[in-house]
């Protein structure tokens, strides 16, 4: 081993303190991705060393691991990983390798080489118990081998079906055997070769072979390397007399025979028919069917059936969208070559589909996809939602003759007034600021957002929502006049009254909305010294626009730890800014906010950044409210029926949040429109554990594009056509059938179904299910 300097050294600790096993492999992990190939770990007990260091691709990496590993140390490894242990290892070692090289100068404990595909691990001591089990082999590459200087422990190589072993029996005096307690069982494959006293193995199983010239032959030149490698070149003289070893091999399945089994018609015949049949116990008592039943049922004698359940369920991403979006739609439509229709999607749902999905949603479909359980990256839904920008003006259809008032111009109030134009009403917004789109156009940081992505998305919604009253302040009066001139109105004016604190001096600070909508306009100085008094994503939005506008100091304080989070946090933390808590404000002074402890933390400016309240000033008293919000019932409908509210009028959410809501009032609004009944109908989310994310490949953590994203997405619950269930089926079971509506449909042929399930276990999209068969009910 080389010196220190030729090695990245990665610690077991920080600050004095063991981290945990992952943090580690993370830190290992990263060290690869970032072209380290010769590493040095100071272990502290922390598992699955060495293991999956796939990043390399095909170059060589070195893993010197020192002081105490854990278990598992090269799970998993790949060929391109040589790892060695200056002292011994515990338990697990090189289980499930797929090809690292694993040195140990010292003993090895339980389970070496478990299920071990690939690799070899040299052992320069003794090994504990069921070492070498149920190893297998793959004839396109070399088999595992495992080397070990003394003894093994007891059930070595149980199950072994493949690999080769030595065990040279350079153990204590006192040993007399070196193969432990009953080795062997459920051998079935591979190779043992040994030295030394032993008293016995499973003969049921295996067999001590001659050992011919070209065995002997490769035995001594690997000894040779054996040797070398755990640093003991010296035995090998000691080692190479070939009378002391000896070669256990798998019986064949010839040598095993076996018992006759009795036929099913004798015992039919002599057990059956004698004692319920005619003259038997009780064959002159009943009269049911004595046939032969098959010995795999089909039809209804099944006990379980599948059933192809194609979208019954919402994948998990369309599930927890707050705007309803089926993304996993709109990755199929691209994976069949239809770019413009999966963009145009988007807008039946949403009239923002590259602002919000694409730059400032935090994305809770991702956050949501199947993938992520198994440790896979979610499919970049971000991806798909900047492409939205490309989308055109959707169809809108003739007028069905309702009319209906929005009132807020917000993204709440535009998404009501989107939907119900094209479901083919009119919508007229009623909006007090310049412009259309709320918060979302006057206070979002552009750094969040290219302005001419809003521009552009805010100039498609005004081609196809053409009656907007801009800069309308409305009274009680005018509400009320409103719904006498049109069939439903909705209430969508957000909230603009940002909430303040009692305390001295708090006129000398200014409200975060007020501060965001000057920044934007480039119309206000922060100064060098900010501090901002609520660490939640709006007050993080006020840190990284005060960076742009110069501030050098940025300061967020919370009576509590912040409730800031994803890409809001993100630009904070990016622009420099700090986060403290808790802190209680008392007053603030000419120099800046004084704490409840006498602190006086200096500031230039003083934001406030403590959530924004609705403004029902203007309400009708039929209009109920309760602690300062609407109140409606599930289909946003007020105790007004004329009456409907959405977005944080209702209650404080997400961007997604207020433009579901508006689909949601604006569907019921339709419905009541046409003479029906309100609607409230939601799809279950498919169970993930259905879903098969074994088809994808681990090693891609990132997409390039949308093709590339689209081709991983699982589709979960929606088929993707594949046809593996049809190839897998063992009874031909299943067949694809065009359907006049639909493309197609997979039918099961209940007379060569047997209900095994396999469709259901291959199935990558989770479509098939597997039910109790209730057909002789």
């Amino acid at each position: 081993m080389d010196n220190n300097e030729e090695y990245f050294v990665i610690s077991g600790k920080i600050n004095g303190k063991r981290i945990e096993s992952r943090i580690l492999e993370e830190k290992l992990q990263k060290a690869v991705e970032s072209g380290h190939r010769r590493i040095k770990v100071n272990a502290f007990g922390q598992h699955g060393i060495g293991g999956r260091l796939w990043r390399a691709g095909g170059e060589p990496v070195e893993i010197v691991v020192e002081g105490h590993s854990g278990q598992r140390v090269g799970s998993m490894g790949f060929p391109n990983t040589v790892i060695e242990l200056t002292g011994p290892a515990s338990d697990d070692v090189g289980w499930l390798n797929s090809g690292a090289e694993i040195v140990i100068h010292g003993h090895a404990s339980n389970g070496v080489a478990n299920a071990m595909a690939q690799g070899k691990i040299y052992v320069s001591g003794n090994i504990g118990s069921r070492g070498m089990t149920m190893t297998k082999r793959n004839p396109r590459f070399d088999p595992p081998e495992l080397w070990v200087l003394g003894s093994v422990g007891d059930y070595f190589g149980e199950f072994m079906a493949g690999g080769v072993a030595v065990i040279c029996g350079v153990a204590p005096q006192d040993r007399d055997d070196i193969l432990g307690y009953r080795p062997f069982v459920g051998m079935v494959g591979g190779s043992v070769f040994f030295r030394g006293p032993y008293k016995g193995f499973s003969r049921a199983d295996s067999k001590i072979v001659d050992i011919t010239d070209s065995d002997w032959n490769w035995l001594t030149s690997n000894l040779e390397i054996f040797t070398r490698k755990i640093g003991k070149p010296e035995l090998l003289e000691t080692l190479s007399d070939r009378s002391e070893w000896r070669l256990i091999k798998a019986l064949t399945p010839l040598e095993r025979g076996g018992k006759t089994n009795r036929a099913m018609s004798d015992f039919r015949k002599a057990v059956w028919e004698k004692d319920l049949g005619t003259g038997g116990l009780i064959g002159d008592l009943v009269d049911f069917d004595r046939g032969l039943i098959p010995v795999i049922t089909t039809g209804d004698l099944r006990r379980y059936k599948p059933v192809w359940e194609n979208r019954k369920y919402d994948p998990p991403c369309a599930a927890t969208c707050p705007t309803g979006i089926p993304v996993h739609r709109r990755w199929r439509l691209i994976r069949e070559g239809k770019v413009d229709e999966a963009v145009a999607l988007a807008l039946e749902y949403t009239p923002f589909p590259a602002s919000v999905c694409g730059y400032l949603c935090p994305n809770l479909c991702m956050q949501s996809c199947t993938r992520e359980s198994a440790m896979l990256p979610a499919v970049d839904v971000t991806l798909l939602g900047k492409e939205s920008i490309k989308a055109g003006i959707p169809e809108i259809p003739k007028p069905l003759g309702g009319r209906v008032a929005v009132i807020g111009g917000g993204p709440a109030g535009v998404s009501t007034a989107w939907q119900l134009r094209i479901m083919g009403h009119e919508a007229v917004i009623y909006d007090m600021a310049e412009t259309l789109g709320g918060k979302l156009a006057s206070a979002i940081p552009e750094d969040r957002i290219p302005p001419e992505v809003l521009s552009a998305e805010l100039e498609r919604v005004k081609a196809v929502i053409p009656n907007v009253g801009l800069e309308k302040r409305l009274s009680r009066e005018d509400v009320e006049k409103l719904k006498s001139e049109f069939d439903y109105v909705v209430l969508a004016t957000g909230a603009q009254k940002p909430r303040v604190l009692d305390f001295p001096g708090k006129e000398r600070m200014i409200t975060s909305l007020d501060f965001l909508r000057r920044a934007k306009k480039g119309n206000i100085k922060p100064g060098e010294r900010m501090v901002i008094i609520g660490a939640g994503n709006v007050g993080c939005d006020v840190a990284a626009a005060g960076k742009r506008l110069g501030a050098e100091s940025l300061l967020l304080i919370d009576v509590q730890e912040p409730a800031s989070f994803g890409k809001e946090r993100k630009h904070a933390e990016d622009a420099g800014a700090e986060f403290r808590w808790p802190c209680f404000t008392r007053e603030i002074t000419e120099q800046g906010v004084v704490l409840s402890t006498g602190e006086l933390i200096p500031a230039d400016m003083v934001v406030i950044a403590i959530g924004d309240a609705p403004d029902l000033d203007f309400l009708p008293d039929s209009v109920a409210t309760d602690a300062g919000y609407v109140l409606v019932d599930e289909n946003f409908r007020t105790s007004d029926e004329k009456v409907f509210a959405v977005g944080d009028m209702v209650r404080p959410g997400l961007l997604t949040d207020s433009i579901g809501s508006g689909r949601g009032a604006a569907q019921t609004v339709h419905k009541l429109l046409a003479g029906g009944a309100e609607c409230n109908g939601e799809r279950d989310m498919i169970d993930r554990n259905r879903v098969k994310t074994e088809y994808f490949d681990p090693r891609l953590a990132a997409f390039d594009d949308i093709q590339d994203a689209a081709s991983q997405c699982a589709s979960c619950g929606d088929c993707r056509d594949c046809g593996i269930c049809i190839e897998i089926c063992p009874r031909s079971a299943i067949s694809r059938t065009p359907l006049s509506g639909e493309p197609y449909e997979y039918v099961v042929h209940e007379d060569r179904c047997i209900g095994c399930g396999f469709c259901v276990g291959a199935c990558p999209c989770g479509v098939w299910n597997l039910i109790e068969n209730f057909g002789l009910m």
